[in-house]
């Protein structure tokens, strides 16, 4: 998606591409971070931002989910907590179009980049305390959020607590995005032994924030098995197979291997041989 600053925009544009991901034979189908919303003054946010009770967008997606039968998760709607704070938070939907699972962003991106890039998303973001795993027809899906990727213990822990697939719906800067994204990306699926499904926000939007886009979906041995090629609004689809799961947990067993340790004391003087 291109997510603009007007709610009805997004949720028409995002409507298109579920709908048609449902006509070409999706079961399972997730959109991007901020997916109803994106925005960059504090301002604009505020005087959009809903309770979750009240948010238009999170309506129209469950009548959505319903109508096209199908598990869908909303990568993440902006939802108003207080006056001063908004949840960054996934939900997913049944198709019969009940919220079946909701996750706030634990890790909030709080960065000054090289160019004069700057992002304080603490200011106005409340960050989630709780991890989220929900069982599907397939098997159990792990919810994350964009920044979430940098902190591999959050995926360690969603796969030795049952995970099979990793959704990471991501709004990630073009320049990070150019740097890391799929290295990222398969470096989660590979440690975890899951399937990772991660769609992207892509382009330069209305507000002026440009995102890196190539929304992707991973194997569990880390090979890509779709992405968008290019940073244009679309749908990416893959057949999953989920005896690829237990392939690479058997090749690699290393969920089964972890130890504790010690931390080394700093400065410690060395003992002699």
């Amino acid at each position: 998606m291109r997510s603009s600053m007007d709610v009805a925009e997004n949720v028409a544009s995002a409507s298109a591409l579920i709908s048609r991901a449902a006509a070409e034979g999706a079961g399972f189908i997730a959109t991007p971070e901020m997916t109803s919303l994106l925005v960059s003054k504090a301002q604009d946010l505020f005087g959009k931002v809903r309770e979750e009770k009240d948010d238009p967008a999170l309506e129209a997606f469950r009548t959505l989910a319903a109508e096209k039968q199908v598990w869908l998760l909303i990568g993440s709607i902006a939802i108003r907590l207080s006056a001063e704070k908004v949840a960054n938070r996934s939900f997913l939907l049944s198709p019969s179009g009940e919220i079946v699972a909701r996750y706030d962003k634990i890790h909030m991106f709080d960065v000054d980049l090289a160019g004069g890039e700057s992002y304080r998303e603490s200011k106005n973001y409340e960050a989630g305390r709780e991890a989220a795993l929900v069982r599907l027809p397939w098997g159990r899906l792990g919810l994350t959020i964009c920044y979430d990727v940098r902190f591999p213990h959050l995926y360690r822990t969603l796969a030795q607590a049952g995970a099979d697939f990793l959704a990471v719906p991501a709004a990630f800067t073009k320049q990070t995005g150019e740097a890391h994204w799929h290295t990222l990306l398969k470096a989660r699926a590979i440690e975890t032994g899951c399937f990772v499904m991660a769609p992207a926000q892509g382009g330069k939007h209305e507000c002026g924030r440009v995102t890196y886009g190539h929304s992707l979906i991973i194997a569990p041995w880390g090979e890509i098995v779709a992405e968008a090629a290019h940073d244009e609004p679309g749908v990416i689809l893959a057949e999953i197979d989920t005896a690829l799961i237990a392939e690479a947990r058997g090749r690699v067993p290393s969920l089964g291997h972890d130890r504790g340790f010690g931390l080394p004391a700093i400065d410690a003087p060395r003992q002699a041989s």
